[in-house]
């Protein structure tokens, strides 16, 4: 099973950090009080210079209710999404009636049916599509997807099964929640999509060898990270044990696994993370020993699109594939953390 194709999809709404910080003033504005400078105080150290928004920043103040926001997410996700699945199809020089199987995962919208029922409607994908919605897994959920899709094309090898990441988190803001957490996230979060294709080992198809994925689960830790879900729409979660929590236990999760291969951390040449920011990044090279230079994708992800939950770890694993392609044969890790608090790893061979 490989990987065959990625692409992405972005708002043409583009900004600098500096002009959203500007925005978010205004927008709260009168509210913010003294916490006016640890707003931008915390925008300033999130090592995010430019992101992609749904809609320009006038169209924010419009938004009333939750609903209005999620019916706006709906619209642009089944755009981008589309323009992402295109971008992959066309990178693996496939069509859209090759796929077989759809994984659809986004932690900022709710609607039933199902984003991938729209897009079946919009790309004209086959009517006998087996689609799966994945909601709540955060930005866990594109690796999630991922390993999804591997297990897929393993039953059946002659099919291809396509992974879709889907986040417009700027639709998430309330105009009440003037929390710390809340202030942190909006100088990390972006909008955008990305999607990956897997094909099974009887299409023959070039790309990264999907070799083994393992899923850890940490227990009692669903404060960590996550929404708090009310008639208001969402509201972060977001700790500040996060950074202990990796220090404390991603080494262990990553050598078991490894060393359920005969591998160790020296044998991994491409190390593909997601960027949760730069407190998690910085947590991840501590805690694997890593130096800055071996997750560079990952930081140069989050300087120039910001933090897309799910579809974060995708856009680093196309930067990886189209601009910094490591040498065929070398060992890679593919990894993304979440809501559960929860690890995915994938061990891929380019």
């Amino acid at each position: 099973m490989r990987i065959v194709g990625v692409g992405s999809s972005f708002p043409v709404n583009r900004y600098g950090q500096t002009e959203i910080t500007d925005a978010l003033c205004a927008y709260w504005s009168g509210r913010l009080g003294e916490r006016t400078a640890l707003l931008r105080r915390m925008h300033s150290r999130a090592g995010v210079k430019w992101r992609h928004l749904a809609f320009p920043f006038d169209r924010y103040h419009q938004f009333k209710s939750w609903g209005e926001t999620n019916r706006a997410w709906f619209d642009v996700a089944e755009e981008l999404g589309a323009g992402a699945i295109r971008a992959a199809l066309a990178r693996a020089g496939l069509d859209a009636s090759d796929i077989d199987a759809l994984y659809v995962t986004s932690i900022t919208g709710i609607a039933s049916p199902s984003l991938d029922a729209r897009l079946i409607n919009r790309m004209g994908l086959r009517n006998d599509l087996k689609r799966t919605p994945i909601f709540g897994l955060g930005c866990v959920a594109g690796a999630t997807g991922l390993t999804r899709a591997a297990d897929y094309v393993l039953a059946y090898p002659g099919q291809v099964a396509a992974v879709l990441a889907v986040e417009i988190c700027s639709l998430t803001i309330s105009r009440d929640d003037l929390s710390t957490a809340n202030l942190v996230a909006t100088g990390i979060f972006g909008d955008g999509a990305a999607a990956v294709l897997v094909a099974g080992a009887e299409r023959a198809r070039p790309g990264p060898r999907i070799i083994a994925h393992r899923a850890v689960f940490y227990p009692d830790s669903e404060d960590i990270m996550g929404w708090d879900i009310s008639e208001s729409g969402f509201a972060i979660v977001l700790s500040q044990r996060l950074p202990e929590l990796i220090k404390a236990n991603l080494a262990n999760d990553v050598d078991r696994f490894l060393a359920g291969h005969r591998l160790t951390r020296r044998d991994i040449g491409s190390w593909v993370f997601h960027p949760g920011g730069p407190r998690v990044l910085e947590a991840v090279e501590t805690a694997l020993a890593l130096h800055e230079q071996e997750l560079r994708l990952s930081w140069e992800s989050l300087e120039r699109i910001g933090n897309l939950s799910s579809a974060s770890v995708l856009c680093v694993l196309e930067d990886t594939l189209t601009h910094h392609r490591p040498a065929p044969g070398t060992m890679g890790l593919i990894a993304a953390m979440g809501p559960g608090f929860c690890a995915e790893l994938i061990l891929a061979q380019w």
